[in-house]
């Protein structure tokens, strides 16, 4: 009895570790803007991650690299080679966004799988990945959609409105929704599919023993990673797109 007893605590901590709290948030007053203070929250974490991180792998480059600088180099040599694939050779100004975009989201999405964010209780609703609330993709698509506008203006200037006429004005409407459904597509690609990686995990923690969960949760975690990729490319694809004036 001790035994089937012990084993049901131990599910039942698990359970309430993997719940998912929907439509409740705790709030902050700042000015007069409502914030949502567990996204600010677990924003500020994944960012220190990444600052206390690159602080700690380049504060003392060497000629031969060690296990940390070489990882971070093996992260900006891919950064710069996914930068160059979508954007072409005018790639460097934008390597900064799209590694801060890639990283940011990656960080975001493994911190929600691996950090046990439910552990700490709030007065209302709970930690996760800040990815896991659409007003940060929807944060995140927006800082996307004005880095193409100002890629475009800044290559072409106000010519770049030209392309919503080509090749003909009947095509402006469409060419218009288009330029807003880019944005709209990447943020609720990443927060669908976040979204969704946790629910299946809550159900299958709730339905099965825990042994059959933990292989879905690995698999979230390459998924995890491939979201970030697909978010990084695509933001990349749309600003190479906007400086080369053809769709």
């Amino acid at each position: 009895m001790d035994v089937i007893s012990s084993s049901i605590k131990t599910y039942n901590i698990w359970f309430e570790i993997s719940g998912v709290e929907v439509g409740q948030h705790l709030y902050w007053q700042i000015g007069g803007l409502q914030i949502h203070a567990q996204v600010l929250i677990t924003s500020w974490v994944v960012i220190a991650i990444l600052l206390v991180s690159v602080i700690i792998a380049v504060r003392n480059p060497q000629t031969i690299p060690t296990d940390g600088q070489n990882l971070f180099e093996y992260i900006l040599e891919f950064i710069r080679d996914l930068s160059k694939t979508q954007i072409g050779d005018e790639y460097g100004p934008w390597i900064p966004f799209i590694g801060t975009m890639f990283l940011f989201i990656f960080v975001s999405n493994w911190s929600g799988a691996l950090l046990p964010w439910k552990i700490i209780e709030l007065p209302h609703g709970e930690l996760a990945a800040p990815t896991n609330d659409i007003n940060t993709t929807v944060a995140l698509a927006l800082l996307t959609s004005v880095a193409i506008f100002y890629a475009g203006l800044s290559k072409k200037g106000l010519s770049y409105f030209e392309k919503y006429i080509k090749p003909t004005p009947i095509l402006l409407p469409i060419n218009i929704l288009e330029d807003f459904t880019k944005p709209l597509s990447l943020s609720f690609r990443l927060f669908g599919n976040i979204l969704a990686d946790e629910l299946v995990v809550v159900v299958l923690v709730s339905l099965v023993p825990l042994v059959i969960p933990i292989p879905v949760m690995l698999l979230g975690l390459f998924t995890s990673g491939i979201q970030a990729l697909i978010f990084a490319t695509l933001a990349a694809a749309y600003i190479g797109e906007s400086m080369e004036g053809h769709h």
